[in-house]
């Protein structure tokens, strides 16, 4: 009996799985189809209105893409000028910056001047007053003109010549902004009379700015040259500083009128260019004692300005004021001023008017309207027997008083 009852009741359990199944098979059909119905009562199709066609829409499209390549073109365009707007502002801006650190620097250097003066007990030369007077007054140019105790007559002769004097001198300052001194030392002798007779010319005529710090002696020319450029660029703001020999002939409205071209520029260095040997023998002229460093036998020096006149822009006076005590100074002045601007981003100009021969090269020069901005003799390297010489060298190559005066700088 137990075993029919267990029997019985398997099948009964496999009929209502069975039915089961079934159920949940039609229910599923039936969704489905509820679905389906419901779907196509609820989508709608877009009408074919809204659906551009033919010609009219691709000409849509293309007008799109026009306008939009329009509008990125445009805006590039803007974004370019913005850029190169702003790089132009920035460029300004670190020209602007230089400008105000060299004048920083500048007057960081006479500064210390004055400052060097007054510890070593020196008192200050009226051309200190006069600068501390004048306040931000601006010059064109600083002309020295390299003299030594025993060249009395060379002064003289320059004096009587191409250098105005008394109240000339003072209204070429004031009117032209071009200042001019002879450039001296002192001697081995402190308070000698060769200090004496310096006293008393410059008492006399006013125009002899003393070097407190240089001890004159020919071996000693480049280190009169650094203390010259920094005594100056101390005393007076001027655009360009000016070295020239006392047996050379100067035009001065021609080398303002040369200078002034170069104003707009921050690093120049004007002057006859050349590159002569490196002279290793002992016992001659020029000789170089440090010549090894420039290489082997028959090499030559780095292209410089000859000694006899040169020119520098103020930020390039600037630097040798700041760096003196660390420029190497070699036997040669011209090519020590050489070797210091080696490194730097400096204008190296050639200009060969600076070194015209005397008569009649001069001469015939002026007579084709190339009037020169200095005259000597190369064999001299200066004018041969300039005190007795330079009068005739002015009245045939010299531009004219008029020149001068009536010059636009």
């Amino acid at each position: 009996m137990s075993w029919k009852s267990r029997g019985g009741g398997g099948l009964e359990s496999a009929s209502k799985n069975l039915v089961s199944k079934k159920w949940t098979i039609l229910i599923c059909f039936g969704c489905f189809c509820t679905g389906i119905l419901f779907s196509d009562r609820m989508w709608t199709v877009p009408e074919v209105k809204d659906i551009p066609r033919g010609m009219d829409g691709e000409e849509e499209k293309l007008k799109l893409i026009s306008e939009g390549c329009d509008t990125v073109h445009k805006d590039a365009k803007r974004e370019r000028e913005d850029i190169f707007g702003e790089v132009s502002k920035t460029h300004h801006a670190i020209q602007t910056l230089d400008k105000t650190v060299s004048n920083l620097e500048m007057e960081l250097a006479a500064a210390k001047a004055a400052q060097e003066s007054i510890i070593n007990g020196s008192p200050l030369s009226d051309d200190s007053k006069i600068s501390e007077s004048s306040g931000k007054r601006k010059y064109l140019m600083v002309v020295g003109i390299n003299t030594a105790f025993s060249s009395r007559k060379r002064r003289d002769s320059v004096r009587a010549t191409w250098m105005p004097q008394g109240e000339k001198r003072k209204k070429l300052e004031e009117e032209k902004g071009i200042v001019m001194r002879f450039v001296i030392g002192h001697s081995a002798t402190s308070g000698g009379i060769l200090d004496r007779a310096i006293e008393a010319e410059d008492k006399r005529h006013g125009d002899i700015l003393r070097l407190q710090e240089h001890v004159e002696g020919y071996l000693e020319l480049s280190a009169k040259t650094k203390i010259f450029f920094a005594t100056a660029v101390a005393l007076w703001n001027a655009d360009f500083y000016v070295k020239v020999d006392d047996d050379v002939h100067v035009n001065i409205a021609t080398l303002g009128a040369t200078l002034a071209r170069h104003r707009s520029k921050p690093r120049v260095y004007i002057g006859c260019m050349k590159s002569g040997p490196v002279l290793a023998q002992k016992g001659v002229r020029y000789h170089e004692p440090e010549y090894w460093k420039f290489g082997g036998e028959g090499n030559k020096y780095f292209r410089h300005a000859t000694g006899q006149i040169y020119a520098i822009s103020k930020d390039l006076a600037s630097y040798i004021s700041i760096n003196q005590h660390m420029l190497h100074k070699y036997a040669n002045e011209d090519v020590s001023l050489g070797s210091w601007f080696i490194g730097l981003d400096v204008e190296h100009i050639d200009d060969r008017r600076l070194c015209c021969g005397t008569p009649p090269d001069c001469e015939w020069k002026a007579q084709a309207g190339n009037v020169c901005v200095a005259s000597f003799d190369w064999s001299c390297s200066g004018i041969c027997k300039s005190s007795e010489r330079m009068k005739e060298v002015h009245r045939r190559c010299g531009e004219g008083e008029n020149a001068l005066w009536n010059a636009v700088f």
